[in-house]
């Protein structure tokens, strides 16, 4: 079931009525039965999983609660460890890694037939497994008591706001919300749904009309000159990002209607002046969960400067593999480790050069905020591409600087996608300079209103109804 579709709709409306009609102590219940309707949409069989995923973690939970003997507790955590990490492994890394040893031998002359698992990948598996990960290893580190109610903590794993695409909750933030009494609030609604309206118009009038062109052009850049390779490549960053953001403002706005809290998951990252600065952006919840589950205790900070450069390069290549099973998400995630590196590295040789030459404080923030999202988007390049060798010819093609022509399949819906990008470029200024929420409500009604219906009329007009599904769905 997409957020961008008429059954999500009515669903929701059905969801949140009777929610607010049935007394507290069932509403967990509703909720569970909502959130495993909304999985079983894509595929049915595959709720066994969750269920499979949440029975071991609860038991794992239960167990490390009962003892104070490190070396039990570990093996708990070991069991939810294993039995998480091999799920997903086996259902999204399995066929890519026998490829790659099959290759390999391959290269030597070695005739290897990879053996390969004719499965699907389970929608959202990367989000839950590393949702319900943090709860055994928070239970572990005694951050926070096991919890008790194996329904409630169903629900923690399944809530559907956040289940195929996030954010990634912490027990600590989402597992309390559960047993307070939500009451019909017509402020916090209004403010989801305004969330919501925001969430759609990123993806249905920017992410997917941009998908429309980049598509066209990533599927075939053989054909394609290195102007429109560098065009689709700029267009593609933010359709990316719009569809994901998008995402994560109709999740945490639906929350919030229901009464729940979410945490923020992205925060107009091409604004970043650093590379650092844009992991502490973009897609929030991922980048501290990898801080706070391998990055820290890989040693963080609290090592030698060269230990440390090797963990933070370690953490941003799991995290491409994160994001999906092939060489391209790799090789994606090391550079943004080969950027995090070469940041802290030079960083006080920049700070210096400012210093030095009395370099305009604005020119310096517009160059630094113009230089990483050059390398921001350049990485992409190996997000989007099929393969290392495609990425490679849009490289070479882009940097030959032999552009040829651009092309324009239809020029009106190119100047759209051109639209789309400047609404959403103003939109994201003003929300960098003012709090646009607070501005807003203290307009009169009716200029409220007309800014509402603005956004719905664009949405309506240049938005783009085709039911795409959001880009990350298949991580």
């Amino acid at each position: 079931m997409l957020f961008n579709s008429l059954q999500f709709a009515i669903f929701f409306i059905v969801v949140v009525s009777i929610y607010f009609s049935i007394p507290h102590r069932y509403r967990w219940i509703l909720l569970l039965i909502a959130s495993y309707y909304f999985y079983m949409c894509w595929n049915a069989k595959y709720i066994v999983l969750i269920v499979f995923s949440t029975l071991v973690d609860y038991f794992a939970g239960l167990q490390m609660s009962r003892t104070t003997v490190k070396r039990k507790r570990t093996i708990y955590l070991v069991m939810s460890l294993v039995t998480n990490l091999g799920l997903l492994f086996t259902f999204k890394y399995f066929n890519f890694f026998s490829r790659s040893v099959g290759e390999f031998f391959q290269a030597f002359s070695i005739p290897i037939q990879p053996r390969l698992l004719h499965v699907l990948l389970p929608v959202g598996i990367s989000f839950y497994t590393f949702q319900t990960l943090s709860y055994t290893i928070d239970v572990y580190r005694g951050k926070i008591p096991h919890e008790k109610h194996l329904g409630i903590f169903a629900l923690y794993v399944s809530f559907f706001p956040q289940l195929v695409a996030g954010p990634i909750e912490r027990a600590s933030n989402l597992l309390p919300q559960f047993y307070k009494k939500m009451t019909f609030d017509d402020e916090r609604i209004a403010a989801g749904l305004r969330l919501m309206l925001w969430g759609f118009f990123k993806k249905i009038v920017v992410a997917d009309r941009l998908a429309l062109y980049v598509d066209a052009v990533y599927k075939n850049v053989d054909f394609h000159s290195g102007l429109t390779l560098l065009v689709a490549t700029y267009l593609f960053a933010f359709q990316i990002y719009c569809d994901f953001s998008g995402y994560s403002d109709i999740a945490i706005g639906a929350a919030r209607i229901l009464g729940f809290d979410l945490m923020k998951n992205f925060d107009r990252p091409y604004f970043s002046l650093t590379i650092p600065e844009f992991w502490r952006r973009w897609h929030i919840s991922l980048s501290t969960w990898f801080k706070d589950y391998l990055y820290i205790p890989l040693g963080g900070n609290r090592v030698p400067v060269a230990r440390m450069y090797v963990n933070l390069a370690i953490v941003f290549v799991i995290s491409g593999m994160w994001h999906g099973a092939n060489w391209t998400f790799i090789f994606w995630g090391a550079l943004h480790g080969m950027y995090i590196v070469s940041s802290r590295l030079s960083l006080g040789f920049r700070d210096r050069l400012v210093e030095r030459y009395h370099i305009n404080k604005k020119l310096v923030t517009f160059s630094r905020m113009f230089i990483t999202f050059q390398l921001v988007c350049f990485a992409w390049i190996y997000f989007r591409a099929d393969s290392l060798a495609h990425a490679n010819l849009v490289v070479g093609k882009i940097f030959s600087l032999h552009w040829g022509r651009l092309y324009i399949p239809a020029m009106d819906q190119f100047v759209y996608s051109l639209i789309a990008v400047a609404l959403l470029l103003t939109g994201d200024i003003l929300l960098e300079k003012f709090n646009l929420n607070t501005t807003l409500l203290k307009q009169p009604v009716h200029v409220r209103w007309a800014a509402y219906a603005s956004l719905a009329i664009v949405i309506l007009l240049i938005g783009v109804f085709n039911g795409s599904q959001f880009i990350y769905f298949q991580f």
